[in-house]
């Protein structure tokens, strides 16, 4: 890959991908607005949001009367659907307008990323495969936060790229406005703090200014969240940076029978010291004393979940049929539920297998190891274990050595996957965490196509350890069979 930017897609491919996303995410928000009310975690953001947009600020409305500041779940998304129920009236149909439009800008800036370093076409694609993208689509109705968090790394992705070409001065304007991006993704997902450093990096032109961009980037956006930690600190009796569930969520991640995955509590037991304790940030504190004991008395059976953790949250995602069938079971039964689930898993490890192997024949350090390893990883997705073919796509990019820093697309994939592996091996696993990477595997997908796939195929034989010796040999015995017949 070269190190400049090839070129750029048009303005009007833009409007084109963002118009396509819009009326395909838009469908699925009209048909989905009077079908499905919240469910699940939906519900608690629709309150929430409806409570912020009434003046009630984030407080909860308990059956007794009683309300109370609360803290539980991070703020970033009931506060952006609130804005929007503040204009248009307490409707789900809003916030699910809400994402549609957030999802089409993620397609234009897979567009964008891509075509900046690989072409034109191939940026359309992968703005496209976007755009269609089953699951992201399907997601659209529900008021969960893991499309929203998608939609908002890709687009600060975008910004990043956009900064490193910009002139000193824009540029330094620019890492401002991705701080704040990101500071927002922060508000909505904790762990996408994770990622702050790595869009500094993107937008950084090289050198030592890439550690300032990424120190400023993440800096901007813990800053963005400071109002919201001092908040905590004087309405919740303690300060919690963004949520107060950390604690809830490590306890639930100890647990062995969940076997990596959500279980309530009332399963495993209330920790005696927590039992009396009700003030939200204190009990969440408790649980998280009593998460690093057990951590502390069995660390290599905590250990021993983290294979259960990534595969829960890899292997299988059907986010968007579980959350549409728990909402509304008659209009999408059980039996759509395991198709839409089937069929969004054959298109993400056929877009997975399709960036395993845009990583593998990149230019860069250890080619042929990383075409080794990208074939192992495909032939895992045959399998139903497939999460070692996504963790393959952060150690590919990492083999790539310097050469990866230009690569905006496999950055993005590579980023976007080790932070959630990280976050969810720590925590717990669930197939819904995992859709934060769809867009990105997408775009990484879209990218591999942009040589042609003739020239990928020459790449690919020059990499391949044997290759042209294999076929040679295979070329001479067939010769000599037909003159001994």
């Amino acid at each position: 890959m070269s190190r400049a930017p090839v070129q750029r897609s048009s303005r009007g491919s833009a409007v084109a991908i963002f118009v396509v996303a819009l009326a395909v995410r838009g469908g699925v928000a009209l048909w989905g607005g009077s079908r499905f009310t919240p469910a699940e975690d939906g519900h608690f953001y629709h309150v929430v949001a409806t409570r912020i947009a009434e003046g009630l600020g984030y407080t909860w409305l308990w059956p007794d009367g009683a309300v109370t500041y609360a803290a539980h779940y991070p703020v970033g998304y009931p506060g952006l659907i609130a804005l929007g129920y503040w204009l248009f009236g307490a409707s789900p149909g809003v916030a699910m307008g809400g994402s549609a439009v957030l999802g089409s800008f993620a397609a234009v800036a897979a567009a964008r990323i891509v075509s900046s370093y690989v072409s034109a076409t191939a940026g359309l694609l992968a703005g496209l495969l976007v755009a269609f993208h089953p699951a992201l689509v399907a997601y659209t109705p529900a008021l969960m936060t893991e499309g929203v968090t998608a939609s908002l790394l890709m687009i600060a992705g975008w910004l990043s790229v956009y900064a490193r070409a910009a002139a000193a001065r824009r540029r330094a304007l620019l890492l401002v406005a991705l701080g704040c991006i990101s500071g927002l993704a922060v508000l909505v997902r904790p762990q996408c703090l994770l990622l702050a450093p790595l869009f500094g990096v993107m937008a950084a032109s090289g050198g030592r200014g890439r550690t300032t961009a990424a120190a400023l980037v993440t800096g901007l956006a813990v800053l963005v969240c400071t109002p919201w930690t001092l908040r905590n600190c004087e309405r919740m009796g303690r300060c919690v940076f963004v949520s107060a569930n950390g604690g809830w969520n490590l306890l639930i991640g100890t647990a062995a029978e969940g076997r990596g995955s959500w279980v309530p509590l009332e399963r495993i037991g209330v920790p005696e010291a927590c039992r009396n304790e009700f003030r939200e940030a204190f009990k969440d504190q408790c649980f998280g004393h009593a998460a690093l004991e057990r951590i502390r008395e069995a660390p290599l059976a905590w250990l021993s979940l983290v294979p259960d953790k990534l595969s829960a949250t890899f292997d299988y995602s059907g986010a968007p049929g579980w959350y549409l069938h728990a909402s509304n079971p008659r209009a999408v039964p059980e039996r759509a539920k395991v198709w839409l689930g089937a069929f969004e898993t054959l298109v993400e490890r056929v877009l997975l297998a399709v960036a395993l192997g845009a990583l593998a024949l990149r230019t860069g350090r250890f080619a042929a190891v990383r075409v080794w390893i990208a074939a192992a990883g495909a032939v895992s997705l045959l399998a139903p274990i497939a999460w070692p073919a996504y963790l393959a796509v952060p150690v590919l990019a990492v083999l790539r050595g310097r050469r990866v820093l230009e690569d905006p697309a496999a950055l993005l994939a590579g980023g976007a996957v080790l932070a959630t592996a990280l976050a969810h091996a720590l925590f717990f696993g669930a197939g819904r965490y995992s859709m934060i990477c769809f867009p990105m595997i997408a775009a990484l997908a879209g990218s591999a196509f942009g040589p042609g796939l003739y020239e990928w195929w020459a790449k690919a034989r020059l990499r391949l350890p044997g290759i042209d010796g294999l076929l040679t040999r295979r070329s001479r015995a067939g010769d000599t069979s037909s003159r001994r017949s």
